[in-house]
């Protein structure tokens, strides 16, 4: 097993990318601690693994509140000691042109994929540089690697990702932590469902049609899976990448090379 009694964390790890995640941590030997703000994002699944005897908890956790970050890093180290491995993949999403942007759901989409992500890392490095080891994984898009129209609050977090993840690596290098973020494209996850719909609606076209033009922008014709994407995690968070750091790594059948 490659993550054998590794300790992980996963934010929004209850749902889509997250949860195959979690699932392929807990089969390669790890124990896991996933968290949302939202209960019926983690309760149901985290109980539902656990009955069938993996070792697993589901706590509540709002990324963008450092109070409520503090309690569930302090709750996991507390039940299952320090932390080896924590992939940032907790975010929100959002079309709108930006004339027509509200401020309000502009800071949300902000505050939820950046400085969550900073909140959390920052609050669990501590407990990494102790054992001076540690794996960080967050999760940028291949919207962090180009535009897309209608989505700047989303392109600019998932842009800024891949600028934290390399600045962050060369602070931490000496300490045995690597830090390396996953750009997947369309994945086949319930926030693929509701952007596929929001593009529908925007364009005036069926959910059908818009599917249709998204998998023949891919030149693998297909969407990716949530498990493919948790299978260049678990290499991630293994003791086999340990010469991997800084990296932004694309999986998304080859919608784009850069």
């Amino acid at each position: 097993m490659r993550l054998k009694d590794k300790v992980a964390v996963v934010t929004g790890g209850g749902t889509g990318i997250g949860a195959a995640v979690t699932e392929a941590f807990l089969k390669e030997g790890a124990r896991v601690v996933i968290g949302s703000r939202r209960p019926d994002h983690y309760k149901t699944f985290a109980e539902g693994l656990r009955a069938k005897g993996w070792p697993i908890v589901g706590w509540e956790v709002d990324v963008t509140d450092k109070q409520s970050v503090d309690r569930f890093v302090t709750k996991t180290v507390e039940a299952f000691g320090p932390i080896t491995i924590l992939v940032n993949n907790a975010g929100t999403s959002g079309q709108n042109p930006i004339d027509q942007e509200g401020d309000d759901r502009w800071m949300r989409i902000l505050e939820t994929n950046l400085t969550g992500v900073y909140y959390v890392t920052k609050r669990v490095l501590p407990e990494m540089k102790d054992q001076a080891h540690g794996r960080i994984i967050n999760l940028s898009s291949v919207l962090g690697r180009f535009g897309v129209a209608g989505y700047t609050a989303y392109c600019a977090t998932k842009h800024g990702i891949i600028g934290f993840t390399r600045a962050l690596a060369l602070e931490v290098v000496s300490r045995g932590i690597t830090v390396n973020a996953l750009c997947p494209g369309w994945v086949e996850t319930e926030m693929a469902r509701l952007g596929l719909r929001e593009w529908s609606e925007a364009a005036g076209l069926s959910e059908e049609e818009v599917r249709r033009q998204a998998v023949a922008a891919i030149p693998m014709k297909r969407f990716t899976e949530g498990t493919e994407v948790a299978e260049l995690a678990v290499y991630l968070a293994s003791d086999a990448s340990q010469a991997m750091t800084g990296q932004a790594l694309n999986i998304c059948g080859g919608a784009t090379m850069s």
